[in-house]
């Protein structure tokens, strides 16, 4: 990689970045019509997830009877966050404000259940075809919570390296099919998810490092282990179709309210950003459906902007925050990542409309807004995508403007008043605006 000097020279925001100044990014290589499919990846994973998904209803049902309705969350309008976002920032929001609750998911309480079910129940489903437990794809898939099945799930490991939200739905939805799950979880994750999940029977296997090195030392563990499948959250397409698949279910939910996306009525939507797979899929998803219609662009903190720093320098996973000093510690524990996905970065090239990032108290100051006008809590991380609405405000009247709330449902009720207190404080003092 080259040096910062240079890397300075030739992309200016970086000189912002590194003193964590917030900044937005507008991508010049952005096309408003793509063609897909992008790098491999077309349509066709949004309809095999779907599919799949359905075939492990009844399963999913017997397992989880909150799970009634499937993998769906509600859209809920917020006008009077609008209003307090419009005065907090003194600038105004034209067309109407959404929240996607991906926070009320049920089971696993975020986003990451839509990507981490759909690849336990995708390798759950080769793993039962090669073992005679179904035949075909056309059987009852309720053989899988029989004793007999259970028995040939117990010979395996689902493993995974997560900051905290995937590690959640991994071990939710493996250890109720009767999988060993070992969640390799890096120091940013919160002591209260790690809890969860050893209540649950996961076994949590932590590390002093970041991230990044927690997936990798996740890796090695489960290659050099029998029996035991990883899931990738840099570089997995079935976690990446499991997001995707949330765009019929947006577009039904918009339709429904009498939304019709179209260049009339543009749609903006703006999703927190990791390591990019549940924002990038999102995107894709949604890519597929609305085409130029939707304008997608990801939110991090200001000392997490991997995403931001690997596109607008073409390097992606070839180049990290703490490579431009930053020391990628946030409040928003699910978005502390490092490094991103550069298979999810390179589908974004042409994609993405754009990112932004933010601090870390001004996310705690918008909890506390949304909590305040909306009676709504979400987990900080969640928060970042409801600036982007101030920070690329259209003229348009009939504009949709969709903020993804991430998650946030299984946080601790003493930690939610900790994290609304905080937030008041910033509020009030406002020396980040």
């Amino acid at each position: 990689m080259e040096n910062l000097e240079s890397l300075e020279q030739r992309y200016p925001l970086v000189k912002e970045m590194k003193e964590n100044i917030p900044v937005f990014w507008e991508n010049p290589d952005y096309l408003r019509t793509v063609t897909f499919p992008i790098k491999g990846v077309g349509p066709e994973i949004i309809t095999d997830a779907k599919e799949r998904l359905q075939r492990f209803e009844p399963v999913l049902r017997t397992l989880f009877p909150e799970m009634e309705d499937g993998i769906v969350s509600p859209i809920t309008e917020v006008p009077s966050m609008k209003k307090e976002l419009e005065m907090f920032y003194q600038s105004k929001i034209n067309g109407k404000l959404l929240l996607k609750r991906d926070d009320l998911l049920p089971v696993a309480g975020s986003i990451k259940a839509r990507g981490g079910f759909h690849e336990v129940l995708a390798f759950t489903e080769n793993l039962a075809i090669k073992t005679g437990l179904i035949s075909t794809i056309n059987d009852d898939y309720r053989i899988l919570l029989t004793e007999k099945a259970r028995k040939i799930l117990s010979q395996y490991t689902i493993s995974v390296g997560s900051t905290g939200n995937l590690g959640l739905s991994i071990g939710m939805i493996g250890s109720a099919l009767g999988y060993r799950v070992a969640v390799h979880m890096s120091a940013d994750a919160k002591e209260w998810k790690k809890n969860l999940l050893r209540k649950n029977g996961v076994k949590v296997v932590e590390h002093p490092s970041d991230y990044s090195q927690a997936v990798e030392k996740a890796r090695n563990e489960s290659d050099q282990a029998a029996n035991s499948y990883f899931v990738d959250d840099e570089q997995s397409p079935l976690l990446f179709a499991g997001y995707a698949g949330a765009v019929h279910e947006v577009q039904e939910q918009l339709e429904k309210r009498g939304l019709k996306v179209s260049s009339e009525q543009p749609l903006y939507v703006y999703l927190p950003c990791g390591v990019g797979g549940g924002p990038g899929g999102v995107a894709f998803g949604l890519k597929t459906v609305f085409g130029e219609h939707v304008h997608c662009f990801f939110a991090e903190p200001t000392h997490s902007p991997c995403m931001l720093l690997g596109l607008m320098t073409n390097l992606h996973n070839h180049i990290s925050v703490q490579d431009i000093g930053l020391d990628n510690k946030t409040e928003a524990d699910g978005l502390a990542v490092g490094r991103a996905s550069a298979f999810v970065g390179e589908i974004m090239e042409n994609l993405l409309s754009g990112v932004y990032t933010i601090t870390d108290d001004e996310l705690l100051s918008l909890l506390y807004l949304l909590e305040k006008s909306e009676g709504i809590f979400l987990e900080p991380s969640a928060l970042s995508g409801m600036k982007g609405p101030i920070k690329h405000s259209q003229k348009n009247p009939n504009a949709i403007h969709l903020v993804w709330g991430t998650g946030g449902s299984l946080v601790p009720e003493q930690m939610r008043d900790d994290f609304i207190m905080k937030g008041k404080q910033f509020y009030q003092n406002e020396s980040f605006k």
